[in-house]
């Protein structure tokens, strides 16, 4: 017998809807499989055998976020096949700060109402994201929640492991006065300060299918634009190069988010105009008159990732990055201050 209860229905909560959304969700997920997945979508817990070939003292090093209130920019276009590639990135672009490799991802959808095709897409996001990461979707939960979250809404968080030898974990302490600061450009605004990019442009208000000449799109389609992952084009950089420092760009902008990598008694300089900006910024900034410091303190700017190499090694390692995709370049120096910050002039 399907199980199936018309007094859980009547409450709101239609559990046929929910293995119709993994029904649909499997091809997805297949295409996520790695070598160490075991198993498939409906038990109670994710399986992956770990393979330590090469890691003498594996440590494993996980993350957790969500996408935040850009999901209301998903709702407004009623796109939600690119929502989980931010959900993934937020949590694998973390965890790669450390020389981690992602293994396993695992989400978690919270909607008011099960619409089985809506479940689907975001699944298709989160998948494409695990595939650009190399990491395998091997579980997830997806809860309905009537009258707690409206019908047509939904919250997406996720979750990863990953393992690096203890060797090879980032260490900052070999960094020198004088090393480079290499930037990775971000795809535009990533999952971060939302909440200010929705006041700028009044955004329930707003018409966000205008085109802008200077977005070459549409708003709305630019403010959708997934967070870029950039676990492969670094695990490329790690196997030749001496990184001493990764910081990913999130909420707080390169003030916050940059000192995070420095040690003690250093602080990162760059020079404003050798940060390649991207014209979403401008607009922004311009739209709601912001502050520049409180552009660079919220937002990534164009720059989601940034290693520190040895000044030697710079070149190499933007030769090794853009061989992966990546237009990286150097952004600026770490040199001996009073103490760690970030000195943008």
């Amino acid at each position: 017998m399907k199980s199936f209860s018309e007094s859980y229905k009547a409450a709101g909560v239609d559990i046929t809807a929910g293995y119709t959304a993994v029904e649909m969700m499997k091809t997805h997920v297949a295409r996520t499989m790695t070598k160490g997945a075991i198993g498939g979508l409906g038990g109670f817990g994710g399986l992956f055998e770990l393979d330590m070939t090469g890691i003498t003292k594996p440590v494993l090093v996980s993350g957790t976020d969500g996408v935040g209130t850009k999901l209301k920019i998903a709702f407004l276009m009623d796109k939600h096949d690119t929502v989980g590639i931010d959900c993934v990135a937020m949590c694998v672009n973390d965890v790669i700060t450390c020389g981690a490799k992602p293994l396993v991802f695992l989400d978690y959808i919270a909607c008011g109402k099960n619409i089985p095709e809506k479940i689907a897409s975001i699944v298709a996001g989160v998948a494409e994201g695990c595939v650009q990461s190399g990491a395998a979707l091997v579980g997830g939960e997806t809860a309905e929640m009537p009258g707690f979250y409206p019908i047509e809404e939904y919250d997406l968080a996720g979750f990863t492991v990953g393992v690096v030898d203890k060797d090879k974990i980032i260490d900052n302490t070999t960094m020198q006065a004088g090393d480079a600061i290499i930037a990775l450009p971000s795809s535009g605004v990533h999952s971060n300060g939302f909440s200010l990019v929705r006041k700028i442009f009044d955004i329930e208000n707003a018409d966000i299918k205008k085109y802008y000449d200077e977005l070459g799109a549409t708003l709305g389609e630019t403010l959708l634009t997934p967070t870029k992952i950039y676990v492969k084009p670094v695990l490329a950089l790690l196997d030749e190069v001496k990184v001493s420092a990764i910081s990913h760009i999130t909420g707080g902008g390169f003030y916050e988010n940059i000192p995070r990598a420095l040690p003690d008694g250093f602080v990162a300089k760059i020079k404003r105009s050798d940060v390649k900006v991207l014209p979403i910024f401008d607009l922004m900034q311009k739209t709601g008159n912001i502050p520049e410091r409180d552009m660079f303190n919220t937002f990534n700017m164009g720059v989601g990732m940034i290693c520190v190499v040895h000044a030697a090694d710079a070149d190499k390692a933007v030769k090794i990055l853009k061989a992966h995709g990546e237009d990286a370049y150097v952004l600026g120096t770490v040199e001996k201050g009073d103490e760690k910050g970030v000195e943008l002039w």
